[in-house]
């Protein structure tokens, strides 16, 4: 895609939005112009576009990754046809120094030389599939009952320690705790539903869980990450996503720091990948004997784990890649080494 004459920066908030148009990095040739967060501000940001004699082949606009915020405006700028492009906040902030005024007119400014300077890398935004959205909803709304379970079993266990104990307290706890349980298996349930609804899908998953360590919820989480199975990256870029890639940290010889993963990042599927490392390198000899080889060289246990996640996403990506579901014991090999044979 050739690059646009015009940038577009916006810079959303709950209530409004502020937009900036460039043509030059860090200069505003239009804006900023304050718009409300709503369909009316919608129509009015297109006719504020129209009156500028801004065309939709001549621009890309660019939009930070603020949840719920944005989401309405980026569907409501699709289906007018602009290109769009969504980064994450930390990547803008990042391009820039901190220096000066921090509004929302200047960071507009700021979203619109990114768009301009990072045109190449721009992450070009798509509207997911519905069933897609509704599984990551679903996702979303069970590990928030997951963990108030938690807090209320945990709250139960302590009140049933205590020397003075209120029926009505544990009464309470044990019912919050049964409707809590009966709610996270009504969400599991929609879940199955919906993949049962996609043969494609459903066969997907399947294979996914051929994969020791894979369950439904790894696999639906991989599916929401993928768009549907539909997002073709390596399986670095996904691990850099997941912030499960090991970071250097060096600088001549005076710094030099051990390699280690942020520690942010998607908190569901960085936990499912942990919980199934856990459990594939006690219950599977393939990947235990590789633990216990690492252990022996004195790598750090978070290593060793930190490094069989990886080998999960990289076999993941490679089922979701060739629609085949994982053989045990598989060894791959070189077809230079095949022409010799």
């Amino acid at each position: 895609m050739k690059q646009p004459l015009f940038s577009i920066g916006i810079d959303i908030a709950s209530d409004d939005f502020v937009v900036s148009i460039s043509d030059t990095p860090g200069i505003a040739l239009f804006g900023p112009q304050q718009f409300d967060n709503n369909p009316q501000g919608f129509k009015e940001l297109a006719a504020w576009f129209k009156r500028n004699k801004i065309k939709q082949k001549d621009m890309i606009i660019c939009i930070e990754a603020t949840g719920v915020y944005g989401e309405k405006l980026c569907y409501f700028l699709h289906n007018l046809k602009y290109t769009l492009a969504v980064d994450p906040p930390l990547k803008v902030k990042r391009a820039f120094k901190i220096d000066g005024h921090k509004t929302d007119p200047v960071d507009s400014l700021q979203i619109a030389e990114y768009a301009f300077r990072f045109f190449d890398e721009l992450n070009i935004w798509e509207p997911r599939e519905d069933i897609v959205e509704k599984m990551k909803a679903l996702i979303t709304t069970r590990e928030l009952l997951v963990s108030q379970r938690t807090a209320v079993t945990n709250n139960l266990a302590a009140l049933n320690r205590k020397a003075i104990r209120p029926a009505v307290a544990i009464r309470t706890l044990k019912s919050q705790i049964k409707t809590l349980t009966k709610n996270i298996d009504t969400l599991e349930k929609e879940m199955d539903n919906l993949i049962h609804k996609e043969p494609h899908m459903r066969q997907t998953v399947n294979n996914l869980k051929s994969l020791p360590g894979v369950q439904n919820l790894l696999a639906f989480n991989m599916l929401v990450l993928t768009n549907g199975f539909k997002t073709e990256k390596h399986y670095k870029q996904f691990t850099s996503y997941l912030k499960i890639a090991p970071r250097m940290h060096q600088s001549s010889s005076s710094i030099f720091k051990k390699p280690k993963t942020p520690k942010y990042g998607p908190s569901i599927m960085r936990k499912l990948l942990h919980l199934a490392a856990r459990s594939v390198v006690t219950h599977k000899p393939v990947f235990r004997k590789y633990y216990l080889l690492k252990q022996k060289e004195g790598k750090a246990k978070k290593l060793i784990l930190n490094n069989v996640e990886n080998k999960l996403v990289k076999i993941m990506c490679a089922i979701i890649r060739d629609q085949k579901p994982y053989i045990e014991n598989h060894y791959s090999v070189h077809p230079n080494l095949l022409k010799i044979a």
